[in-house]
């Protein structure tokens, strides 16, 4: 028996027989050709196969993941009709004589070195889904058949070097009842597809998962990242028992479902979800959230050909807004940085994450900000609308924001248009803004924390990036001081704050948050019953006094080690 460890990507445990998954890349070689015009021909029917394959995908994605995880093949699709990419592939064919396979080997292979050499998050993704999509087209031009993997009809256990986004969405969770990755993080596009798909997951296991042979029996937990090769029976019943408490915990968060989050000295809060776009609904009611902590308005526009009108805009936050009686976070256009369109081209800049994005775009694109304004102002009759504006940096911008909604409201009255009440609040996502927090909840209604970004821009680090994924450290003290100075400045003035990073989803840090008095959590929607249960075990007052510690220490592991010990100390087990 070997026993291997890796990341913990996805909880869950499970006992299945290996797949090993090779990605059949077909060996491609220079040929000189006569033809031309006949492998341009070529690439371009291999083009138009594969936007039916992905857009394929797509639909599916759409079904079982959402519109936040879906939206990845629209950057897929952004990358099979790039202007440039294909210019300089059909060029090489013409002007070089090469077959197409070659000329889109080649020219893909530049890009890819081009975005790996750029030290941020967007650059790093899309290097990846560069492989990903030419692959799939070089597949189709040298007729290598493309592995459907939604065909596994056994139970087993995925083992590869990384799972593309369109391998995972194909997975079928009856059937694959997890996967080990060689390389990847908890943030990687297969990782967060994971967790929606209740799949465990493992990932980042070194090249030793390469030395499982097909069919070993593996036991997994995607809780501790734990795999053991062809255990004994002593092992396998230790999982089973450990996989039986898992289960009877989900039976019993079942029971939390439509309650009020209550913490065990009688402390609520709200623990609201996360969607991509109105088709998400349906898993918000089922898991019983107080309401909708996150409405990406992004995806509304990326599965779109042409800026959405107002009106279009209008319908899809009416639907969000009357499918609940609880409160619905919007946050406007978050454009730019990882997410493109492609009926726009963003000015080419080296670090797009921290450049001309969300209502820095929006600011100065009067068109596109008055049709989602008027269209969120209208929509506010209709609902509990609260208007969550991205990366606001100084208090000039909240000014101006405040300014436009005005305006557009007052443009609404004289129109006849009822205007329902709404709250006005900003993402804290940029240290400025928290330095600043006391003055911005002068002027802000609430705040809402987008940790994925704050922990980036506070560490100066390219959380995609596995040379310093070190650094992206949510429980460091620096993180949660800046965590708690929101919480505070917010409540100074009356005013609310929610989190709706992945910091919000996660468990060790729950007794945390609740100490600080965290007015809302907003997270995925199979998290909300997890969350709610352990805040039903804990009692605030005395949490208050595990944040004075952490906020003391002096690194996240120390912080680790105190809350660990904390939970043990008060029999909260997660």
């Amino acid at each position: 028996m070997n026993k291997l460890k890796g990341i913990g990507a996805s909880n869950g445990i499970s006992i299945a027989k290996a797949y090993i998954l090779i990605d059949d890349v077909p060996n491609i070689k220079k040929k000189n050709i006569s033809d031309s015009s006949a492998e341009v021909k070529k690439y371009y029917a291999a083009i138009k196969e594969a936007t039916k394959q992905i857009n394929n995908l797509k639909q599916k994605a759409l079904k079982k993941l959402g519109a936040e995880k879906a939206a990845v093949f629209d950057a897929h699709l952004g990358i099979l009709t790039d202007p440039e990419m294909e210019r300089q592939v059909v060029e090489k064919i013409n002007q070089e004589k090469v077959n197409a396979s070659y000329a889109l080997s080649d020219v893909s292979d530049v890009f890819k070195q081009m975005f790996l050499s750029m030290d941020d998050p967007y650059m790093q993704e899309r290097a990846a889904d560069i492989s990903d999509v030419t692959n799939r087209v070089l597949k189709i031009i040298e007729g290598v058949k493309i592995k459907d993997l939604t065909l596994i009809n056994e139970e087993v256990i995925i083992i590869a070097h990384d799972l593309t986004p369109s391998e995972t969405s194909q997975l079928n969770a009856k059937f694959v009842k997890g996967f080990i990755t060689e390389i990847g993080g908890r943030t990687s596009h297969s990782a967060i597809m994971a967790r929606s798909l209740e799949i465990p997951a493992i990932v980042g296991c070194g090249k030793n998962v390469f030395k499982i042979k097909e069919d070993s029996k593996l036991l997994m937990d995607g809780n501790l990242g734990e795999i053991a090769v062809n255990p004994d029976n002593k092992l396998i019943k230790e999982f089973e028992e450990r996989s039986k408490k898992i289960e009877e915990a989900k039976k019993i968060q079942q029971t939390f479902k439509n309650k009020k989050s209550i913490s065990k000295d009688g402390w609520e809060t709200k623990i609201a979800a996360n969607i991509g776009s109105p088709n998400d609904i349906d898993g918000v009611l089922k898991s019983g959230a107080d309401g909708i902590g996150l409405f990406r308005t992004e995806f509304l526009y990326m599965d779109s050909d042409d800026w959405p009108t107002e009106e279009e805009q209008f319908k899809s936050y009416k639907k969000v807004l009357e499918s609940t009686k609880d409160k619905v976070v919007i946050r406007t256009l978050d454009i730019g940085g990882d997410k493109k369109l492609n009926y726009f081209n963003f000015p080419y800049e080296m670090n797009p994450f921290l450049g001309y994005r969300a209502i820095r775009f929006q600011l100065k694109n009067k068109k596109v900000l008055n049709a989602q304004f008027r269209a969120l102002l209208r929509a506010s009759a209709f609902g509990k609308l609260a208007i969550n504006v991205p990366m606001v940096a100084t208090i000039e911008e909240m000014k101006s924001i405040r300014k436009e909604f005005d305006r557009i409201e007052k443009e609404l009255n004289k129109e006849g248009t009822k205007v329902g009440k709404y709250e006005l609040g900003i993402m804290v996502e940029i240290p400025s803004t928290v330095e600043l927090a006391d003055k911005f909840a002068k002027y802000a209604d609430f705040f809402s924390v987008g940790t994925n970004d704050l922990i980036q821009y506070t560490f100066a680090v390219d959380r995609m990036s596995e040379s310093v994924s070190y650094l992206y450290q949510p429980f460091n003290p620096a993180t949660l001081r800046k965590l708690k100075r929101t919480i505070d400045a917010s409540h100074a003035e009356g005013k609310w704050t929610a989190i709706c990073g992945e910091v919000a989803g996660e468990p060790m840090l729950t007794p945390v948050l609740v100490g600080m008095g965290l007015d809302e959590f907003s997270m995925s929607s199979s998290s909300v019953l997890e969350i709610r249960k352990l805040i039903s075990e804990i009692n605030k007052n005395e949490a208050e006094k595990l944040v004075e510690k952490v906020l003391d220490a002096e690194t996240e592991t120390e912080v680790k080690k105190l809350i660990s010990k904390w939970m043990k100390e008060k029999g909260i087990e997660i």
